[in-house]
């Protein structure tokens, strides 16, 4: 495996990438508009989602999307219009009983579970980060071969990047126990998590890299 000193710099630096970014964000609205067993669930289906990108990254294949930047760019641009389409259908959602929430909740966590892993792979992004942070803190003379490396290295990240993931749903979690006898407050939160989708939606479509 790699150094002490390379592995310290590493966990460093990973610990510096998991302050809140996209995936925290998505986390976070889906428990503002769901509630926290949903955002649990979609950290979870983010966490299994980006073991795609680890062993795509640890298969070299990541290094499509360098090569194609039209494949780059039509899965960005999918994914994107995908959160969008998430987020509006949150808006049209109608508000529903408190007597009706435990079943709503269940189900709506099943729902984030699986739109959680589509979001991730679909995710070009997390691919690139992969494929080009892992191999900074890879060793090709140490005992274990790269491939191993890299799929060690990228369960570490992943790991830590949903721990930030869990924490930040509990945060949101907090909020919303306090506004949820209320169903106004139910609904703005609703409101409130569809908007950020859909501006995670428009910020993806249009980055330029």
């Amino acid at each position: 495996m790699p150094s002490t000193e390379l592995l310290l710099a590493f966990f460093a630096t990973t610990a510096i990438f998991a302050i809140p970014g996209p995936a925290m964000l998505y986390a976070a609205a889906q428990t503002m508009a769901r509630g926290r067993w949903s955002g649990l669930t979609a950290a979870l289906g983010i966490h299994l989602g980006g073991y795609v990108h680890v062993f795509a990254a640890a298969a070299g294949l990541s290094v499509l999307f360098h090569a194609v930047p039209t494949l780059y760019m039509a899965v960005k641009l999918v994914g994107a219009l995908y959160l969008i389409w998430l987020g509006v259908s949150l808006f049209r959602k109608r508000a529903e009983g408190d007597t009706a929430l435990p079943a709503i909740e269940r189900k709506s966590a099943r729902r984030a579970f699986f739109e959680s892993i589509t979001v991730e792979v679909l995710n070009p992004k997390t691919a690139i980060f992969f494929m080009a942070f892992l191999p900074q803190f890879i060793d090709a003379s140490a005992a274990f071969p790269v491939w191993l490396q890299f799929v060690v290295l990228g369960t570490t990240v992943n790991l830590m990047f949903s721990s930030a993931d869990v924490v930040c749903v509990f945060l949101a979690g907090a909020v919303i126990g306090r506004l949820r006898r209320s169903s106004h407050a139910q609904r703005l939160m609703q409101r409130a998590g569809g908007a950020v989708l859909v501006g995670l939606g428009v910020h993806v479509a249009l980055q330029k890299s």
